[in-house]
């Protein structure tokens, strides 16, 4: 008797969407707390542009999981290749965004190519090691796996944009781990790193020397140290159970700076508290776990790598948007996934969903091939 090819949308995780979509909500709310009674218009059309960019993002979700990732996998070097493009137009055709990288393209819309590109590199490295796996074991599988990273990584780090390049620096880590990276090339690459800081540190900006500066010595640089110590004083003030929506001093007050972007994890400690904080923590917990699920009962190792890249990826955020709140990071730019303010940030992150999704959908197909 014939078996019948399972339907694929049985299996989709609501869990993992209806979490998301909390993670949005709270965020869109936070960001009208923030944005309250602000006549700059930009932040006036903060709030409308992150609903209209959930609804965008909330329907690529259910584009991205209908497509087959092995498809999209099948075509990674055409991937690969048009990430290579659209991050060259930024170095030809760039704007000025507000933090003075040239990351932006204005295509009726200002976009950031290097969010798209971060989460595109983790399919095409997907397949990439996947293609490899036998050869991981191998150190010039593993630096050419780097190379795949570090000619993307490099562009948008002369943009500059320290903040992204580091994520993908980072995806790439986690998913060439997955892949079986043997311990004595991380030593290897771990004391390359160490030999190369100095490199990177005067391949740097000036105002990104100067953040680190600032977070090692404080002293150095009042002007850049009065919003950490504002955000640690909505942080602290906000108790356990917090101020009360729309009532932090410190956000409604305007004393903390960027609260809607880099900041809004100080503005939801401030007025919802500890509790909130928690919630917030766990929510985007359990949104890595659901990721790192997938990975686990995906029917192939791209399936499964995809999964631990976008897991790797809002892990690495939130950890790195939260720290820098709590002045235990240096300030960076990264946002907080699915919460801070911005549509690039925000699409990406849900194309990540929806490739999650993807995987998890055709976890049975492996029955059936």
């Amino acid at each position: 008797m014939q078996q019948t090819k399972p339907n694929i949308w049985r299996d989709f995780d609501f869990t993992l969407l209806g979490v998301t979509l909390l993670l949005i909500i709270i965020g869109i709310l936070m960001i009208r707390s923030a944005t309250m009674d602000a006549v700059d218009p930009d932040l006036i059309n903060r709030v409308p542009s992150q609903v209209q960019f959930t609804i965008i993002g909330m329907a690529v979700v259910f584009i991205v999981a209908a497509m087959d990732y092995r498809l999209l996998g099948s075509i990674h070097s055409f991937i690969y290749g048009f990430v290579i493009v659209i991050l060259g137009l930024v170095a030809v055709l760039g704007v000025v965004g507000e933090a003075g990288a040239q990351s932006w393209l204005n295509v009726g819309l200002q976009v950031q190519p290097a969010e798209l590109g971060k989460m595109l590199l983790v399919i095409t490295l997907a397949q990439h090691l996947a293609n490899n796996y036998g050869k991981i074991n191998r150190l010039s599988a593993v630096l050419l796996s780097l190379a795949h990273i570090g000619v993307p990584a490099l562009m948008v780090f002369v943009q500059p944009d320290l903040g992204t390049a580091s994520v993908m620096f980072v995806v790439w880590f986690v998913m060439v781990w997955a892949a079986g990276l043997r311990f004595k090339h991380l030593a290897l690459f771990v004391s390359i790193g160490l030999i190369m800081l100095p490199v990177l540190w005067f391949s740097m900006e000036e105002y990104q020397q100067q953040r680190i500066i600032s977070f090692i010595s404080p002293e150095s640089d009042p002007e850049a140290q009065y919003n950490i110590d504002q955000a640690l004083i909505s942080i602290g003030s906000g108790g356990m159970m917090g101020k009360g929506y729309g009532n932090g001093s410190q956000t409604q007050g305007r004393f903390l700076r960027v609260r809607h972007t880099d900041f809004i994890f100080s503005v939801i400690a401030e007025e919802m508290g500890f509790v909130g904080a928690t919630i917030v923590i766990v929510l985007m917990g359990v949104v890595i776990w659901r990721c790192l699920r997938g990975a686990a009962v995906a029917a192939d190792a791209v399936g499964s790598l995809i999964c631990y890249g976008v897991a790797g990826m809002v892990f690495f955020q939130t950890m790195v948007s939260i720290g820098m709140n709590l002045n235990i990071l240096p300030v960076t730019g990264l946002t907080l996934p699915f919460v801070s303010s911005g549509g690039s940030s925000l699409v990406t992150m849900l194309i990540g969903i929806g490739l999650v999704e993807s995987v998890v959908i055709r976890r049975r197909l492996r029955e059936y091939t």
